[in-house]
């Protein structure tokens, strides 16, 4: 996963049914897109994510699934456990797989992100129309879609139902200010509702199931202030617009009540969080609760009497748990569920029945804790559907009777099913990516090594299919975020490295969320250091075991694994066969002044977390790997957007140019129309195509041509 960095502490509820309305969100991407593509395969229950993702690259990353976590009412994910020996790597040989074409890894899915309309009538979708990524809409009975959306330059990712009409968010070139836009179901009275030029609009809450808001939703914007954002009442048909609250206290996120009323506001100095609460919306905001940026308190949603509200708390533990939060007494009253092992960061509830459903969690995959025999049993009956496949229910009509049913695992991106509660009936609705075939793909194992230091550091070890475990070529690919987490699933970019005989080693180094405070806390200040050293224990780990050969081992990663793999290159020169940057940083102090307007609140968090670029200079000097270019010798390949608003082009310009001048072996792919990362079809397969090409060149065992002089 390759999210970019910033507080992970700053977290939208995994179930966007809840009323809350947390702007804060960073994301790519994900918006959500970036984080939601690989969370994909990490089986989080997100529909707002978690900050620090990043749009474009992560959908390329993970195209699978881009929006299936998104506006879920509920999403219930199990794994029918696939046992894990290492000892497997050496079980019966398979036969290899065919050669697959880069295209067939990274092509737009044929149909994805499945939605039912409220009244449960229609179906939409997202599915290619005109080069890009649009959404079409039919009836639930029909087979053929119409496209109801036609943007002919960029994907269209982010999409929602509301009434009879559809939302959709779209940036430009790769900007991250995204635009709200509205459509009729066959296509017509297109309306372009926040046409504002370099202004991010983002939906807080679809107000759904509020009685006297059927044409409104409430959108979050930084149109008076750019480093904050106004919640704003918006017609969806008409775009009549009306402020809800003017942000001069410059609160950074909303929470409303199961009436839609915002009750609940924060604001950070980007080291400490003040809560405020107020008890009707003509009453002031009193603050209730301050936290520092080491303790999780990530509300989920009101009680259904909207006198409480449901947390994810860590204050006082390790691990976050699940609680139910007195506002009156302002403390907690009541533990609904907590886990020894994993933070569990979810928590999900039936509007119709007004009951929890469940909590959510994510061990070496996503886990469920059930809270509600009925929906317990309503999953049980799909689980026996589809044995040996993760399953997952979203995406229901308001009466809770119709449902899209998402399958998949390891090998399998994702196949979607209309399931009708009432007759049991069940169909499949599409493969979102049917040319590639289970049966000759990798799969991913979870595995586990030592620190240098004694940490249990986890990961993920996908082998190419019919090969020994021994002696193969390797490629690292670290997360990005930082503050974020790999997990089991089907991944397209691991699929294409074993297709081409190569092993991938994905680990969740020191800082990885999930694994609770403790684990999170010990990368503060270790950019380039401990948290290096968890990614370079991880090669001599699969050294050790003989699966990798030392002289064929690459690096690969986006985002902050864009800094892991150039700080890798700069400071273990003699680690690495070869290196592939996209999007990543490489001088911090840079970093730092580049950083976009909205993002500018936690910028104390950040210096407390990775270092101040004044009282910390020595330290930011020395994990800088721009400043340390002259240690790198190994072949590098770089990728970039040049809209680009969290890492900066000058991040990769200054690099590429310092190693060209030292005659070290560099290619730079930049593409104008791309921010943090590429969203685009054609770009994303230009740039896993080049990255074949360069990993062949290096990994293949083949003779290196020599440099024309």
């Amino acid at each position: 996963m390759k999210g970019l960095l910033f507080p992970s502490r700053l977290m939208w509820n995994k179930n966007c049914s809840c009323r809350l309305s947390t702007y804060l969100i960073l994301s790519h991407a994900k918006d959500f897109y970036f984080l939601i593509n690989r969370l994909y395969y990490l089986r989080f229950r997100f529909c707002t994510l978690q900050i620090l993702s990043s749009n474009s690259y992560f959908f390329n990353s993970l195209k699978l699934n881009i929006m299936m976590k998104l506006f879920q009412k509920q999403f219930f994910v199990i794994a029918l456990v696939l046992p894990f020996v290492f000892g497997a790597c050496t079980a019966k040989k398979e036969e290899k797989a065919p050669a697959i074409a880069v295209e067939d890894f990274f092509k737009n899915p044929e149909k994805f992100s499945f939605r039912i309309s409220p009244d449960g009538e229609y179906i939409s979708y997202l599915a290619p129309h005109n080069g890009h990524t649009n959404v079409f809409v039919r009836k639930i009975a029909d087979s053929n879609g119409v496209a109801v959306t036609n943007d002919t330059i960029r994907n269209i990712y982010q999409y929602r139902w509301k009434g009879n009409r559809i939302l959709y968010l779209q940036d430009v070139g790769g900007d991250e200010n995204f635009q709200l836009f509205s459509v009729n179901i066959d296509g017509s009275n297109l309306k372009p509702l926040t046409p504002f030029a370099k202004v991010r609009t983002m939906i807080l809450d679809d107000w759904s199931d509020v009685s006297g808001k059927e044409n409104e939703v409430m959108i979050g914007m930084n149109k008076r202030d750019a480093k904050y954002f106004d919640p704003y009442s918006i017609n969806v048909e008409t775009g009549e617009m009306t402020v809800l609250f003017q942000n001069d206290n410059n609160y950074d996120s909303w929470f409303t009540d199961h009436t839609g009323i915002i009750r609940m506001a924060s604001k950070t100095d980007g080291v400490n969080t003040t809560y405020y609460h107020r008890a009707t919306e003509a009453a002031p905001f009193d603050s209730i609760l301050t936290t520092n940026y080491k303790d999780q308190f990530n509300i989920q949603f009101f009680t259904f009497d909207n006198k409480n509200i449901y947390v994810s708390s860590n204050i006082g533990r390790d691990k976050s748990t699940i609680v139910e939060y007195d506002l009156a007494t302002r403390k907690e009253v009541k533990e609904i569920y907590a886990n020894p092992d994993y933070d569990v960061d979810g928590l999900g509830f039936s509007e119709k029945r007004k009951v929890l459903t469940a909590a959510y969690y994510t061990s070496w995959k996503g886990e469920e804790h059930f809270l509600d025999k009925e929906s317990e049993a309503d999953y049980n009956k799909m689980k026996d559907k589809f044995k040996g496949y993760e399953i997952g229910i979203y995406g229901s009509n308001k009466a809770e009777d119709k449902f899209v049913v998402w399958t998949g695992n390891d090998k399998v991106a994702a196949k979607y099913y209309f399931y009708d509660k009432k007759t049991g009936e069940t169909k499949i609705l599409a493969d979102a990516f049917p040319w590639l075939k289970e049966e000759n793909m990798a799969t991913m194992k979870p595995i586990e090594y030592k620190s240098r230091d004694g940490l249990t550091i986890h990961g993920y070890l996908t082998l190419p299919k019919g090969y020994e475990a021994k002696g193969l070529p390797v490629v690292i690919n670290p997360h990005g975020g930082p503050w974020a987490r790999d997990a089991w699933g089907f991944n397209n970019e691991a699929q294409m490295f074993a297709n081409r005989g190569y092993a991938v080693l994905q680990m969740n180094f020191r800082g990885s969320t999930g694994y609770g405070k403790a684990f999170w806390l010990k990368s503060q200040k270790q950019w380039g250091k401990t948290m290096q050293d968890d990614i370079t224990d991880g090669v001599q780990w699969l050294i050790k075991e003989g699966i990798a050969d030392p002289k064929r081992v690459a690096i690969y990663g986006g985002s902050y694994g864009g800094y892991a793999t150039l700080a890798g290159v700069a400071f273990t020169p003699d680690l690495y066969a070869c290196a592939v940057d996209y999007v990543g940083v490489s001088n911090m102090f840079t970093f730092m002044k580049t950083i976009p307007p909205y993002w500018e609140p936690y910028r104390a968090m950040f210096t407390e977390m990775v270092g101040d670029p004044v009282k910390d200079s020595v330290l930011l000097a020395e994990v800088s790997p721009a400043l340390h270019a002259g240690n790198i010798k190994t072949p590098l390949f770089v990728a970039q957007g040049a809209n680009d608003p969290r890492v900066n082009k000058d991040e990769s310009d200054q690099m590429v140019e310092a190693l060209k001048k030292r005659g070290v072996a560099v290619e730079y792919m930049v593409k104008d129309d791309e921010g943090h990362g590429f969203a685009n079809e054609k770009n994303s397969i230009d740039f896993y195509k080049a990255m074949d090409k360069f990993f062949d060149k290096y990994l293949s065992g083949k003779p290196i041509e020599p440099k024309k002089q």
